[in-house]
């Protein structure tokens, strides 16, 4: 297995409903006595991911 990076793109909906589900995910595992050290990981991954711009304008056109 590859240890490339990977980019995911979602939008607010998506977002939100990611961190939504980890977040519990995380809670019941803090229930259990788990380790949560894998899902913490991925949450701070998710809250600092930047946004990405689109740009629209004469520039994305491809006669350019």
């Amino acid at each position: 297995m590859s240890d490339g990076k990977r980019i995911l793109e979602l939008d607010r909906y998506e977002h939100s409903l990611l961190l939504h589900s980890l977040n519990e995910q995380r809670n019941q595992m803090i229930k259990e006595q788990e380790p949560t050290d894998a899902v913490d990981a991925i949450l701070l991954k998710l809250i600092d991911a930047l946004i990405a711009r689109v740009r629209r304008g004469w520039w994305r056109s491809e006669e350019r």
